[in-house]
């Protein structure tokens, strides 16, 4: 198989162009992985460690402190939007991948190849399977496997957030609420109990739930309980004795995954429920030096994350985290995905500007330079 070029001297919408034509779907990404090994292993101030499709490229310069730069290679399943498409006049670069996170991994790339003496040691990870299950994650597996090549003092994870900090991230799980009943012939329905009508009260519940909104380091969290399916009936004749609500809990992170739970459990007390998902979040750390420092260095802008992301995985590791990368997370996995090439400039010149321990360009020098 012909491993594609990336051209990693090339500017980070050129290079962001480049990775988003090469397919990478979750389960997939040998070629794109292969593309990004070879590019980094032709750079002789990194060493290179490859484990299944997860690249990941170390500076070893002796430095007091490390900083782990993190993005995934996989992106949702193609949805007719490939190859990238360039907008020059607007200033948008459209295709699957461009925000999710294809330009994060270009600016990866381009400072993996270009900052060849950081103030701090950086270890830069492009993993595989962010997409799907958790059992395939590739920053997950490198956790298990090499936990040490993720040892640092701070870590940031390109996730789109429109080129501004945000912290922390909302933990996740699912439960599945279950009403019985019994079968009987639809005809003769007062011989059975229908659990489908049964389910109504579960239902009612989640109406009248009421979002818990707490302020953590100063930021505020919204929390959400909501149905996302419901299953149940056996034929048209046939009055059903189950029926199944999948509920999903969105928890701030000052809540643990048994507390959240435990929330769940109670809320829905007299029906039968099964944990079948959970993930913890991560608390937004902005006490930690670290964290404080390249926020200050990047705009001293910061919001939460509602959604779930690989920051809570640092976050088990004992390191510090923020997501911070170019797109509107709004237009993740949407068919018409794209990226304004401005958020993929910025995030490139600021993040270089902190790892050269020099002072990030303001908005205003960007557009005048």
């Amino acid at each position: 198989m012909t491993v594609p070029a990336l051209d990693l001297s090339a500017d980070v919408v050129t290079l962001t162009r480049q990775l988003v034509d090469i397919e990478s779907v979750s389960r997939d990404e040998q070629a794109i992985a292969d593309a990004v090994e070879a590019a980094l292993r032709a750079l002789p101030h990194l060493e290179v460690v490859r484990r299944g499709h997860t690249v990941v490229a170390r500076t070893a310069l002796g430095r007091a402190s490390r900083v782990v730069v993190a993005g995934h290679l996989d992106t949702v399943p193609v949805n007719d939007n490939m190859p990238s498409r360039l907008d020059e006049a607007a200033g948008i670069l459209h295709g699957l991948g461009t925000c999710d996170m294809k330009g994060g991994d270009a600016v990866i790339l381009r400072l993996a190849a270009t900052v060849t003496e950081p103030v701090h040691d950086v270890t830069y990870v492009l993993y595989e399977a962010e997409e799907i299950d958790s059992a395939y994650n590739g920053l997950r597996l490198l956790g298990e496997s090499d936990p040490e090549l993720l040892a640092a003092d701070f870590a940031i994870l390109m996730e789109p957030s429109n080129a501004v900090v945000e912290a922390g991230c909302q933990g996740t799980l699912r439960v599945e609420v279950r009403t019985r009943g019994e079968r009987a012939h639809s005809a003769r329905s007062w011989r059975g109990v229908n659990a489908i009508h049964g389910a109504a009260e579960v239902l009612a519940r989640l109406n009248a739930y009421e979002a818990r909104r707490p302020v953590i380091d100063g930021l505020e969290y919204h929390e959400g309980l909501n149905a996302v399916g419901i299953s149940g009936g056996v034929a048209g004749n046939v009055i059903p004795d189950e029926c199944v609500v999948t509920v999903n809990f969105r928890f701030a992170p000052d809540r643990s995954e048994a507390e959240a739970l435990a929330f769940v459990e109670d809320f829905f007390d007299g029906f039968e429920t099964t944990l079948t998902d959970s993930a913890s979040g991560a608390l937004p750390g902005l006490d930690r030096p670290a964290a404080r420092a390249f926020i200050d260095a990047v705009g001293g802008e910061v919001n939460p994350k509602f959604g779930w992301t690989d920051v809570a995985r640092f976050t088990t590791l004992g390191v510090p985290a923020v997501n911070y990368g170019p797109g509107d997370p709004m237009l993740a996995h949407k068919q018409d995905e794209h990226v304004e090439t401005a958020q993929i400039e910025r995030c490139e010149q600021q993040l270089r500007a902190w790892l050269q321990g020099e002072a990030a360009p303001t908005d205003r020098e960007e557009e005048n330079p």
